[in-house]
């Protein structure tokens, strides 16, 4: 089966990392017709919309996309970078891989952190988690003011603890609100606890702030100790989110699916990330009913453009993602037994696990040890 596949490369090392992917889906022999579509830095400065229509087209005519990375930059700094004939046009910057994952209700973020065998910058060799991260809602919803207008601070001033804030002049405050629906708290939990019950996974812990940010993160934990009921060979585990950064260092190895808002889980998914090597390593999926996106969590590193150096494992592993979200299990599970051995053998490291590797070399090595699984 031939599949349609948009290619984004976007920013910095992105068509590096992106293009060594690439390289191993053709090593074992994964059909498909691919098409690259323009988004990033670029495009913003260039057009005002680092997500141009024609690549939001062209996504609608594919299975799904394999994103490389995205640099973005604080509203301010976003348009003193506009080329000269859009200055002063009132456009502002939206980070487009946020805007992909509204668009596309790609309502679930995955990120595996396992640590491989002989990755030497493993905290420890046990782990194996995996964080489920709601993508559209929560504080990245992107519903914001500044500065804040008389009319939004007398709809603010129904809510008694406002009262405090009532005299604070409009341009000297700034407020971006935290959204949960029910539904986006039940379709996160889904995720998390239909990965578990395939996958084996004894454990899911929701991991918010109830004891404070009472209704959003209440919300969410309401939804869980309702959602459990259906899954009796699952335990639910309750756990603030600053406990739990606690608890990820000290004990990783107790936990298996963790579920989190939008805002904490982007922390969370980081700092799993760490623990088993780092942002080289860290691959995800923006997963929704009908489309998803797949990306390494690094960023767009521009300090290394060019000089062939950044780990492309990040980018391989969402590439075996994308392969499981298609059915390709297959192919999935030579990639990664090819990215497992190449680790366990310890003859290649990149920079960023102390050694010396390039991105081509480390990525022609686990293409090969792949087509040969």
């Amino acid at each position: 089966m031939s599949y349609k596949i948009a290619l984004l490369p976007g920013d910095g090392v992105g068509a590096d990392v992106l293009e060594a992917a690439k390289g191993v889906l053709d090593a074992i022999g994964f059909e498909a017709e691919y098409t690259y579509g323009d988004i990033g830095w670029e495009f913003w400065c260039k057009e005002g919309n680092p997500l141009p229509d024609r690549t939001i087209d062209l996504l609608k005519s594919t299975d799904c996309a394999l994103f490389g990375a995205i640099t973005s930059k604080p509203k301010d700094e976003a348009a003193e970078e506009l080329c000269a004939e859009l200055q002063g046009k009132g456009i502002v910057y939206s980070s487009p891989i946020v805007g992909l994952r509204q668009l596309f209700g790609l309502h679930t973020n995955l990120r595996p952190c396992k640590a491989y065998e002989g990755n030497p910058l493993n905290l420890r060799d046990d782990i194996d988690l995996v964080v489920f991260r709601e993508n559209t809602q929560g504080l990245y919803a992107g519903i914001e003011w500044h500065p804040v207008s008389d009319e939004i601070k007398a709809a603010f001033s129904t809510h008694p603890k406002f009262k405090r804030f009532v005299d604070v002049p409009g341009d000297q405050m700034a407020i971006s609100t935290r959204v949960f629906t029910r539904e986006g708290c039940q379709k996160i939990l889904a995720s998390g606890f239909e990965y578990a019950k395939k996958h084996d996974y004894k454990t899911v812990t929701v991991v918010e702030k109830p004891n404070v940010i009472r209704e959003t993160s209440g919300l969410m934990i309401r939804a869980a100790r309702e959602m459990v009921k259906d899954y009796p060979r699952i335990e639910l585990w309750e756990t603030n989110i600053d406990a739990m950064c606690m608890w990820l260092v000290k004990n990783p190895q107790d936990y298996g699916v963790l579920v989190s808002s939008n805002m904490f889980g982007d922390i969370l998914s980081d700092l799993a990330a760490q623990i088993v090597g780092g942002l080289g390593f860290a691959c995800a999926g923006n997963i929704g009913d009908d489309y998803a996106v797949f990306e390494p969590t690094h960023g767009s590193a521009p300090k290394y453009v060019g000089q062939n150096k950044v780990n492309p494992i990040a980018m391989i592993r969402s590439a075996k993602m994308m392969l499981d979200y298609l059915g390709e299990t297959e192919k999935a599970g030579k990639i990664e037994t090819a990215v497992a051995d190449t680790i366990r053998e310890g003859r290649l490291q990149t920079y960023d696990m102390g050694g010396t590797t390039s991105t081509t070399e480390m990525a022609e090595a686990i293409a090969k040890a792949a087509k040969e699984a």
